[in-house]
């Protein structure tokens, strides 16, 4: 009874530390100089300060414009723009 105590505890510890992959915040300088470049000739009025590389292997590149207004160029992974906001 005890073995299957345990063998239950360790299954339920190793299926809880599955973590969903997550969006992570990068500094400009780690995308890819394609991306980068594509951003500043989509919103060449934009200074961009931030990027966030996603789960599915694409980027999201972001920044402000001389207003103020908070721009953004979206990418797949194979470097396509998606949407422009």
């Amino acid at each position: 009874m005890k073995r299957v105590l345990l063998l239950l505890g360790v299954l339920l510890l190793l299926t809880g530390c599955q973590q969903e992959a997550k969006p992570e915040l990068i500094p400009l300088e780690k995308v890819p100089e394609n991306i980068r470049t594509t951003a500043k000739e989509t919103l060449p009025q934009v200074e961009f300060e931030q990027a966030i590389r996603r789960p599915d292997g694409g980027y999201e590149v972001r920044g402000k414009d001389k207003s103020g207004k908070v721009r953004d160029v979206e990418f797949s992974a194979d470097g396509k723009v998606i949407e422009i906001e």
